[in-house]
């Protein structure tokens, strides 16, 4: 049971810092390629998270679950019941730590300052909505791959990031553990250390929102009821 345990928590640890490596590390990429056009820089550093996403899911999920985010460890929690409270923390820490460890091998791949504080701004309400916005968005692909198509979780999850960097204002972070690790990069993707408490409240309200909308809307019925 131990030894599960730890690779669960190792698996939540190591994915979330591929994450943030490909966040942060491929932000610094295409910002330096992209020669001052903010539109391509943007995509540049949509399509490697998306794929990532994709292929940590893919490698990850049958160990942990493939979390790599406290709003989904919170959810999974509170409306599948398949984690326990001891556990959910666990997560939520090791998820912190791996997301800082991935901020920080992208600054050393790319020789930049290994400790840095974001002075990005995202703040307003129309930031604190996209990600209310974003984080529901993202358990709802979640847990309506779950409910109809589980082998397709990995593809639901990495199409949506994918989209919900381009439809929302705040490019879609939904993911408390990245932004605090965000904050920690003064590059294209931080965001400024004394805004992401605003954020990480959006995005948990936004778990909460989606755990008890879809709690009810993909419900399995029971199985000796009737229309």
């Amino acid at each position: 049971m131990n030894h599960a345990h730890s690779r669960k928590q190792f698996a939540e640890f190591i994915g979330t810092a591929f994450l943030l490596a490909t966040v942060v590390g491929s932000g610094i990429m295409a910002e330096r390629l992209a020669a001052g056009n903010t539109a391509i820089a943007l995509l540049g550093n949509t399509i490697p998270t998306g794929v990532i996403l994709v292929v940590l899911i893919v490698v990850f999920g049958p160990v942990s679950g493939a979390h790599f985010n406290p709003a989904v460890t919170v959810a999974f929690f509170l409306i599948r019941k398949e984690i326990g409270l001891i556990l959910s923390l666990i997560y939520i820490l090791v998820q912190i730590l791996g997301g800082l460890t991935g901020v920080w091998s992208a600054h050393f791949m790319f020789e930049e300052e290994l400790i840095q504080f974001s002075l990005k701004e995202r703040t307003g309400s129309a930031q604190w909505f996209s990600e209310l916005v974003a984080t529901f968005g993202l358990l709802m692909a979640i847990f309506g791959a779950l409910r109809w198509r589980p082998e397709f979780v990995p593809y639901s999850v990495g199409l949506y990031i994918t989209a919900a960097y381009w439809f929302t204002a705040s490019t879609s972070f939904a993911n408390p553990a990245v932004t605090i690790a965000r904050s920690f990069s003064n590059t294209f993707s931080g965001i400024f250390p004394g805004h992401a408490p605003a954020f990480i409240i959006s995005q948990l309200a936004g778990a909460v929102l989606a755990t008890l909308v879809f709690g009810w809307l993909f419900k399995k019925p029971e199985s000796s009821s009737n229309e």
